[in-house]
């Protein structure tokens, strides 16, 4: 990972689409008397997905049901997981769930109550995905998992050409790594490549924090259940293990959606690590949203089909996304730009397969590489 900094953008056109942009949007929110943050709606809807998560486990220990009945529970789990990472947690890490920066700290902790920490999220997210959007060795969430390919400007691998096949089984082990393994190996190497600038002192605190954390889930999640309340092991360890799976695969297809289908960019910057363009269109063009007048899916989900309104104003809570959205395409479309967007969720699936496809193909140079 290059050094934070090292990319920057360069608006050499002064392209006006943005201030234009954010003056109608502040507009909107001016006319209207609404705030930015999220509304009663949001906090009903983070309490409903907390539950979700929190009650089943709660049966599970309470009433000891058969291993079916578990698994059906420990299902459920799994929906809340992903429901509260998208819908509660999100927001709140990039300070729009409440007016309130407590209320914002506290909620954007939610995360480490699935077992991942806030720490490492804000930098990852906030700052490298929402500033380096689809620019390779930037952008975390376009690197390589050894398996899969999500950017051109990587080496291609012989296995490649069949990730479209086997993504959502990868997708699946997603949180387990993240819970597991993916915090402490984030932590260390953003201290070293200059994303984590905390002094000493602070990186110590924050590391015994999420050490801490770790320690408190694990054991509340797979060693209670079994000392305490008697579950064999081995129905928990099952259990555990399909509550992240399911998690993983709605987090990683979701997010997937939005950056690694048809029609999005990836720019390279220039060997002194400028990218000729404008951060927001850069933004524009390497977004895409899906499935917008789905109000189911926009609930469960978070608006994160409505990515490129969050890329643009990620401080502004996503319950408001459906009414920016059409501001935003309508003065897109006057400075000429693309607005990228699939009419279904599942049009924005096959977009992605043929993604993965296409950037897991073989080309004949690539070829002498692979077999070298």
């Amino acid at each position: 990972m290059k050094l934070k900094g090292k990319v920057k953008f360069v608006n050499k056109e002064k392209n006006l689409f943005f201030p234009t942009l954010r003056k109608r949007v502040d507009a909107y929110f001016s006319e209207n008397n609404l705030p930015k943050s999220g509304s009663a709606h949001l906090l009903v809807k983070s309490i409903v997905l907390l539950l979700m998560y929190v009650v089943p486990f709660a049966v599970l220990l309470a009433f000891t049901p058969g291993i079916g009945i578990s698994l059906l529970l420990w299902f459920v789990m799994g929906l809340g997981v992903a429901g509260v990472a998208m819908s509660v947690m999100h927001d709140a890490n990039h300070g729009a769930f409440s007016k309130n920066k407590t209320v914002n700290y506290l909620m954007a902790h939610s995360v480490n109550l699935l077992g991942a920490s806030a720490f490492n999220w804000k930098l990852q997210h906030n700052i490298l995905h929402h500033t380096y959007t689809n620019v390779v060795d930037m952008d975390e969430d376009i690197d390589d998992m050894v398996v899969l390919r999500f950017s051109p400007h990587t080496n291609v691998k012989f296995i490649h050409r069949l990730q479209w096949a086997y993504a959502l089984f990868f997708y699946g082990l997603l949180t387990l790594y993240w819970v597991i393994l993916k915090d402490f190996v984030q932590f260390f190497k953003y201290i070293k490549s200059g994303v984590n600038a905390n002094s000493k002192s602070e990186n110590t605190v924050a590391f015994l924090k999420i050490v801490a954390f770790k320690v408190l889930y694990f054991f509340s999640i797979l060693v209670a259940p079994t000392l305490i309340f008697g579950i064999p092991f081995w129905e928990v360890l099952v259990g555990f293990v399909l509550m992240h799976f399911v998690a993983g695969i709605i987090l990683s297809t979701v997010f997937q959606l939005a950056h690694t289908v048809e029609g999005t960019n990836h720019p390279l910057p220039s060997e002194s690590g400028v990218i000729e363009n404008d951060w927001a269109i850069h933004q524009l063009s390497t977004t895409a949203n899906f499935a917008r007048k789905s109000k189911w899916l926009s609930w469960y989900v978070g608006g994160l089909n409505f990515q490129i309104e969050h890329h643009l104003f990620p401080r502004i809570s996503h319950v408001h996304y459906p009414a920016i959205a059409e501001i935003v395409k309508q003065t897109a479309a006057e400075f000429n730009l693309t607005y990228i967007e699939s009419k279904t969720f599942m049009q924005a699936v096959r977009s992605h397969l043929n993604t993965l496809h296409r950037f897991g193909r073989l080309r004949l140079p690539d070829l002498n590489e692979v077999m070298a």
